[in-house]
């Protein structure tokens, strides 16, 4: 039997732009729009600088988000998608437990500047396959975590954008495919310690998938076993799945429209918790010094992915990572801003000794990919005991966030980015993305987000 890697491929190839829903091509400019901004963001974020230096050398032919440097496009791939993530803030399939967007535009953008002539029509027909496939890999999983599915499943994701944009046939397709499994990498060891190395993996999963299509494009060979191989996909990067149960979905179930939007710039595994605070905040009229404790149960990955420790000298990816500095804030202010993960921010006492209040429990959910339901109790000074639980997170499509709501995050994050971009800037980037029809060329709109103009 063939390995389903080439029903992926199939699927990519043989969908055109007319096979689109109006639903899907909807819920790609919001993504997009959404993960420019992220990426904007994170341009301030820890070690970028350090990143643009050891990417500097070679043939500099993409810009960066935010920056003001060209890079080789693998390199910019890499910036990109490590700019992306490092804030936490990128949207995420709950389902799949992967940031979907994040490595294949990050790739993307790099390569349509080194290319040129790569219109905004492409894009949003190879930013939606790309999830489909990312999203398909991630929903057939079924064992927990051991590698970072967001970069290695992203791998995926990103050569078939890639793809789709270079126009590749299926025996190409397939062969790039097999190059990028060649060059997966990042476990969840960067995860478990709350590690910036958790978003380079990202980013070196990215610029191995460019490297993958160019490998590809002259000629190197494949592999026929990718997913369902002895030493394939699925057995060694996932220990468990089926992969042939989500292929009937393939044209079927558009991935793109699952994908959720985080309101709130940290690990989308703390989202239910502050969710549930933010609504007995709101409800209950709350004042921090009223609460004793805030007990949070939630399914074993998300005691995994935010249950660490608070403690005086958190760096500020650990901080992201952790759900009771999250709880704290949002008691605290009844938001969670870009700045509330600074230095200065993440070690202040007074939040810390907030944090220390909240615990987190699990829960006997079976799933080991589960996100919700979560559940929190805050417990009152005066005895009283008031509970929340969330089945849907906020920022999921089923409880989405308003277009007001999603501009307004896309404007801070573009007043956070590193090159100072100018405000007026921004309502030309999102006229850009919600008409990206028109778009002839993706450098017009990097001229806007890097504020280097051709």
């Amino acid at each position: 039997m063939p390995d389903a890697i080439e029903a992926l491929a199939d699927h990519c190839v043989g969908t055109g732009h007319d096979d689109l829903p109006a639903a899907a091509l909807d819920a790609a400019k919001v993504c997009i729009l959404d993960t420019l901004g992220v990426g904007l963001a994170g341009s301030t974020g820890p070690y970028v600088p350090e990143l643009l230096r050891s990417y500097a050398a070679g043939g500099a032919a993409s810009r960066v988000l935010a920056q003001s440097q060209r890079l080789p496009p693998a390199g910019a791939a890499l910036l990109n998608a490590y700019q992306i993530h490092n804030s936490e803030f990128d949207c995420v399939h709950e389902e799949a437990v992967i940031h979907t967007v994040t490595v294949l535009l990050a790739a993307a953008l790099a390569d349509a500047d080194r290319r040129g002539g790569v219109s905004g029509r492409t894009l949003l027909r190879s930013v939606i396959l790309g999830v489909d496939i990312a999203s398909s890999l991630g929903v057939a999983s079924s064992s927990g975590l051991r590698f970072f599915r967001p970069g290695t499943a992203g791998a995926f994701g990103a050569v078939a954008t890639l793809g789709v944009v270079r126009g590749y046939d299926r025996s190409t397709l397939l062969r790039a495919f097999a190059l990028v499994y060649a060059q997966l990498c990042g476990t969840m060891q960067a995860h478990t310690e709350g590690s910036p190395l958790l978003a380079l993996q990202i980013g070196f999963n990215a610029r191995n998938a460019i490297l993958a299509c160019d490998l590809a494009e002259q000629g190197l060979p494949g592999l026929e076993g990718v997913l369902e191989g002895p030493f394939g996909y699925f057995g060694m990067i996932e220990a468990e799945g089926d992969v042939r149960a989500v292929l009937p979905e393939l044209g079927r179930t558009w991935r793109i429209c699952e994908v959720a939007l985080k309101p709130f710039p940290s690990g989308r595994a703390t989202h239910g918790l502050v969710d549930a605070v933010q609504i007995l905040r709101q409800r209950h009229d709350i004042k921090p010094e009223a609460v004793e404790r805030i007990v949070g149960r939630v399914p074993s990955l998300t005691h995994h992915l935010v249950g660490r420790p608070v403690h005086g000298d958190m760096e500020i990816n650990y901080a992201r990572l952790n759900g009771q500095y999250a709880c704290a804030v949002m008691l605290r202010d009844g938001f969670i801003a870009i700045d509330d993960y600074t230095p200065d921010a993440v070690r202040d006492p007074s939040r810390l000794a907030l944090a220390e209040r909240v615990r987190i429990d699990i829960d006997d959910n079976p799933d080991p990919n589960a996100l919700s339901p979560v559940e929190v109790d805050i417990h009152l000074m005066d005895g009283q005991v008031l509970s929340e639980r969330i089945v849907t997170v906020y920022g999921n499509p089923a409880r989405p966030m308003t277009r007001e709501a999603r501009l307004a995050k896309f404007r801070s994050c573009w007043g956070a980015s590193a090159c100072g971009l100018p405000a007026e800037g921004a309502d030309a980037v999102i006229a850009m993305v919600e008409d990206l029809e028109t778009v002839s060329d993706l450098r017009l709109l990097l001229d806007r987000v890097t504020g280097q103009a051709e």
